[in-house]
């Protein structure tokens, strides 16, 4: 099954990661380590292979995509042996990657998305598009009446002067690619297509959509802890938290109002796995030097038997981009296979890939696996339509 992966944030340290590990992956240089729909329990026939993965996007840098998989080489996130050996592959997926229109109404710039990526589908004979927003974090945007009416959307839109956003640049890209009936993955805390106007427009054009916000670092572990507190019926008291991270997501996060968005996404798993919010913070802050690396420090404060008081810290020190770009390509396979298989609106069987999904199931990572597996089970065609369909 040929399959579009298109990026919103193509040129980033996300996306191109992505690009140089399935295209290592395709030609036999690299294992599958770190994607989760290679492990025994989702594997089959239903997922697109890597082979038939095909590579596009927009970002508004130019930067070519073999000077940024160099200098993520230089930085230790990718071997400088694979970007190498990729040159020729990496060198010819430039005529894949679009700008945005400049000076453009956002109504210009989503029928211009959509374009592309008709032009991609029918340029490339593919089977299903699916695109994954993997830019920089925006900030939550204040509600318009349009955000709850597809109609008013689409009006609001046409009659926009240019440099009057209706909507945020995320739910753009989805307007976009929903309208185009494609697939769409918000893999940031943007919202992404979590509007109710994008929800009525998926179930119109028939496409299916996931999110938010990759859960890779301290909230995957977060998702893991939570449930233990729980189960021994021990009172978490407070759960802090102190992120460090460089790189351009870490720039970003330095302006307050993407920083708040994504504090308040990492945070909100604590409160819906023990079913109270304890107290406690989660800060993020840049620090330059680290680049595409992160270190979370975490303290908890909890209390057992007769009230005695106790705690736990731990630290967790990762690569983000390294992280991501497989759960990347793992959406993009789901996705993909889910719109195979008539799946329509809100996949809320996703959610073990985000801190904060779409829907209401469970947030501990073991419940959030259960349900990954029956999905996957699902769209291999061994079970029926699991519950958690919308």
């Amino acid at each position: 099954m040929r399959t579009g992966v298109w990026l919103i944030g193509a040129r980033g340290s996300v996306a191109v990661t992505s690009i140089v590990g399935a295209l290592a992956m395709r030609a036999g240089l690299a294992d599958t380590t770190g994607c989760v729909t290679e492990l025994p329990a989702l594997r089959g026939p239903a997922l697109p292979g890597f082979a038939d993965l095909v590579f596009g996007g927009h970002d508004i840098a130019a930067t070519p995509l073999v000077k940024k998989a160099d200098a993520l080489a230089s930085a230790g996130v990718v071997p400088g042996r694979l970007v190498a050996a990729l040159h020729t592959e990496l060198t010819g997926l430039e005529p894949q990657l679009r700008p945005l229109p400049a000076g453009a109404t956002q109504a210009e710039t989503a029928a211009a998305i959509a374009a592309d990526l008709v032009a991609f589908r029918r340029r490339h004979d593919l089977d299903q598009v699916v695109v994954v927003n993997v830019s920089t974090t925006e900030p939550a945007p204040p509600p318009h009446p349009a955000h709850h009416d597809l109609a008013a959307l689409a009006t609001a839109l046409t009659e926009a002067p240019s440099g009057a956003p209706v909507l945020p640049p995320s739910a753009l890209a989805a307007y976009a690619a929903l309208g185009a009936g494609c697939g769409y993955v918000d893999f940031t805390p943007s919202v992404g297509a979590r509007l109710p106007a994008l929800d009525e427009l998926a179930r119109q054009r028939g496409a299916p959509y996931a999110g938010h916000d990759g859960k890779t670092g301290e909230t995957l572990v977060k998702a893991v802890l939570a449930p233990m507190f729980a189960l021994r019926n021990l009172q978490v008291r407070s759960w802090s938290g102190s992120n460090l991270l460089g790189g351009g997501d870490g720039a970003n996060l330095a302006e307050p109002a993407a920083n708040a968005a994504k504090a308040a996404s990492k945070q909100r798993v604590l409160g819906e796995i023990l079913g109270y919010q304890p107290q406690g913070h989660t800060r993020i802050e840049y620090v330059d030097d680290i680049g595409d690396f992160k270190t979370a420090w975490d303290l908890i404060t909890f209390s057992g038997f007769l009230g005695t008081g106790m705690r736990m810290e731990f630290t967790w020190h990762g690569c983000d981009s390294a992280l991501a770009a497989p759960l990347v390509l793992d959406l993009a396979r789901l996705t993909a296979a889910a719109a195979r298989a008539g799946r329509v609106g809100p996949l809320p069987e996703l959610a073990f890939f985000f801190k904060d999904p779409i829907g209401s199931g469970p947030h501990a990572l073991g419940d959030q696996w259960r349900d990954l597996v029956e999905f996957a089970a699902y769209l291999h065609g061994q079970t029926g339509e699991p519950g958690g369909a919308a």
